[in-house]
């Protein structure tokens, strides 16, 4: 199973260890692009701040930001399991995983990246700012650049298993599945049914901070059970047997995902 997630917008601090090697990081395939995009944002942020915060849409309080780009090239870097934080990731709390399940974390788990392109949870990275929705001076619109880098990775790190995708919209539109690939991938939107006391009619809504936090936990679940579904509809199986509950529409013709509601009462 490969499981596609967002990153966080903020981040930890970069480690003490040794800075990052682009080459050192999993897909290599993607190495060259990672290099490319690594040396234009140092480069913009060791330049002008003010054009570097234009570009990277910073406020005056996140000025901090630039200067740390600009030294990406030196900064110490640590997993990225340990770099990503915010809601999803507080919910997923890997670092409390047992032995067994952070093996499984680190061999699913595939973050999306303005910066990296992808990258492993256990790959070492320093903190960055730099998201999939920026277009940079040489390079332009992220999301375009790194289609076809993209296109060419990662069928092959998804292999013949189910790629579990819970990537936000932003972070989608950098690969979309396609083909065979696509049969066996299952997306997840996350609702929030609630009954009118009035009129006893189920509203349901997504809620963006609700939405990550179950996904966090979705994928906790999967990875402390153990749960080795092969296919969307072992999916569907799997997180109704861990409780949830879910409502499938497998789709209507080839090279489409299947899309999966996580339907739930409460907010937390």
């Amino acid at each position: 199973m490969l499981v596609l997630l967002p990153p966080s917008e903020g981040k930890a601090a970069s480690g003490r260890g040794a800075p990052v090697k682009p080459a050192s990081l999993s897909l290599p395939a993607l190495t060259e692009a990672r290099e490319a995009v690594l040396g234009e944002l140092v480069e913009l942020c060791a330049g002008d701040e003010g054009k570097a915060r234009e570009v990277l849409g910073l406020s005056e309080g996140l000025r901090g930001e630039v200067a740390k780009n600009a030294g990406l090239r030196t900064a110490g870097a640590r997993p990225a399991g340990e770099i990503y934080t915010g809601v999803l990731y507080d919910a997923l709390d890997l670092a409390s995983l047992d032995t067994a399940a952070k093996r499984r974390a680190g061999r699913s788990l595939l973050v999306f990246s303005g910066l990296w392109g992808a990258v492993h949870v256990t790959d070492r990275i320093p903190s960055y700012r730099c998201s999939m929705g920026v277009k940079l001076p040489g390079l332009g619109a992220l999301a375009a650049y790194w289609r076809e880098p993209m296109a060419a990775a990662l069928p092959e790190a998804a292999g013949d298993g189910l790629v579990l995708d819970l990537r936000s919209s932003a972070y989608a539109v950098a690969w979309k599945p396609k083909g065979e690939v696509a049969g066996r991938t299952a997306t997840v939107r996350v609702l929030h049914a609630q009954v009118d006391a009035a009129t006893g009619v189920e509203k349901r809504s997504v809620v963006s901070h609700f939405n990550k936090a179950t996904k966090g936990r979705i994928v906790r679940s999967l990875l402390t059970d153990g749960a080795a579904p092969k296919s969307p509809a072992e999916l569907v199986e799997a997180l109704r047997d861990l409780g949830y509950v879910v409502e499938a529409e497998p789709p209507a013709r080839a090279g489409k995902a299947w899309a999966l509601d996580v339907v739930v009462s409460e907010i937390h």
